[in-house]
């Protein structure tokens, strides 16, 4: 199996130095860029299998950064690295093709967690049947395409990964470990609002498609429900 390649964009010299040091300890071919310029000259080379972004870089916003890199790569995960904790601003980077996202500062092992998961999960083919159809929503395992009405959704890996789990178990109660434990394949570290904020962004697509917005329910103490269509 190949070495994972990973892509740091991060300006902080103390931060970078930090990054690349835990990365190759790690085993992983990792390359570092200071602005978001030398980040697409490495990309337009070599597509890495992960790239860790911080927003705040000094040539670049790193929102529209990272919008070039998701459509550079369909394929690469985009874990975005903030000092921003508005919850919208947060948003704003997932639409534009972030799959994850940690705020500053973060614990290493966590980081490192999360990369590990995100990467097995990208390299992973799914084992279930290919199509899944839960009244108008129709989703394509194999292909990883998710429709309302023979209307495409532009989901990113994560929203699908959540899609497709919720959707597989309709009209059941999923509580947040399970999403969390099968969705990101991780042990969470502490409080996290990843997964509020994915099925946030999750249903305000579902309605732009016509779909209910209370599509997904939320059991206040015992997690999430799909709901079967009446």
């Amino acid at each position: 199996m190949l070495t994972a390649f990973v892509l740091v964009i991060e300006d902080d010299p103390t931060i970078g130095e930090e990054l690349v040091e835990a990365l190759t300890g790690q085993g992983y071919q990792s390359e570092w860029a200071t602005t978001g310029a030398q980040a697409l000259e490495y990309v337009q080379e070599r597509a890495p299998d992960l790239v860790l972004l911080d927003l705040g870089l000094p040539d670049m916003d790193g929102v529209v950064l990272c919008r070039r890199l998701r459509s550079i790569s369909r394929e690469t995960v985009i874990v975005v690295l903030t000092a921003r904790t508005r919850e919208f601003e947060v948003i704003v980077a997932l639409d534009a093709g972030a799959d994850d996202y940690l705020t500053k500062p973060f614990r290493l092992t966590e980081l490192m967690a999360r990369l590990r998961a995100h990467l097995r999960r990208s390299a992973a083919q799914p084992d279930e049947d290919r199509y899944l159809t839960v009244g108008r929503l129709r989703l394509d395992l194999a292909a990883r395409r998710a429709t309302i009405a023979d209307t495409e959704i532009s989901l990113r890996p994560k929203e699908f990964d959540l899609l497709a789990y919720l959707a597989g178990r309709a009209g059941q109660v999923v509580t947040r470990e399970d999403l969390i434990d099968e969705v990101w394949d991780i042990n969470w570290f502490g409080p996290t609002k990843t997964l509020d904020v994915h099925v946030s962004a999750l249903r305000r697509k579902l309605a732009q498609h016509g779909d209910n917005p209370r599509r997904i329910t939320t059991l206040r103490g015992r997690g999430y429900r799909y709901e079967i269509e009446p």
